[in-house]
């Protein structure tokens, strides 16, 4: 069975990377959605499994000690993060693996799993983003202001990431299906398919 792609979407808030997955994922099995870990106490709508992997933080230091976690990071005294093992046994059973992350958890983990691909979603402008953040009319003006200073320095980390995808308003089927043709290229690159190379004479 060939193996399944880790893929990475990443983008600011307002940028429309939960409906874009949504997309991806409905009517489809070839996706799985990563899910976090974290020590948080569980809320009552929480799923274990679904919603995080619920640990103790005894747990997760033991995972980080024991090189476990491809990524994590400390909120507010409690630990995130995302377990490498369900990723990799995903892939391993030729699922193309979602994992929806910030750039900084990322970069660690395209450093770890140098075969991920990376995308990046933006709406078309800073100026379509804002009116996004200010249409929610659920933050504050200071709240929407420093949400649009992180989304610069995301913005920034684009170099680091191998694929940008515009999700246009209301045009997140196509977002989609651009995302559904990275997959596609990646999974026809030569670089992917050395086995192929190796044996075709054989």
């Amino acid at each position: 069975m060939k193996r399944g792609l880790l893929l990475i979407i990443s983008g600011p808030a307002g940028s429309g990377k939960g409906t874009v997955i949504k997309e991806l994922m409905e009517n489809s099995d070839e996706f799985v959605y990563s899910v976090s870990a974290t020590t948080r106490k569980p809320r009552p709508s929480d799923v274990e499994g679904v919603s995080y992997y619920f640990v103790s933080r005894e747990e997760f230091e033991d995972k980080i000690a024991r090189g476990e976690m491809l990524e994590y990071a400390e909120y507010v005294d409690n630990f995130y993060g995302t377990p490498k093992a369900p990723v990799v046994a995903a892939l391993e059973a030729g699922k193309n693996v979602i994992l929806e992350i910030e750039t900084k958890g990322a970069l660690a983990v395209m450093e770890k799993m140098p075969e991920a691909v990376s995308v990046m979603l933006l709406p078309p402008s800073g100026k379509v983003l804002r009116r996004r953040l200010e249409r929610r009319g659920t933050e504050t003006a200071d709240v929407i202001e420093k949400r649009m200073q992180t989304a610069i320095n995301e913005v920034e980390m684009l170099k680091y990431y191998d694929y940008l995808v515009i999700n246009d308003e209301d045009a997140q089927s196509k977002a989609a299906d651009d995302i559904r043709a990275i997959i596609k290229a990646e999974k026809l690159s030569a670089k992917r398919n050395a086995e192929f190379i190796d044996n075709y004479f054989v």
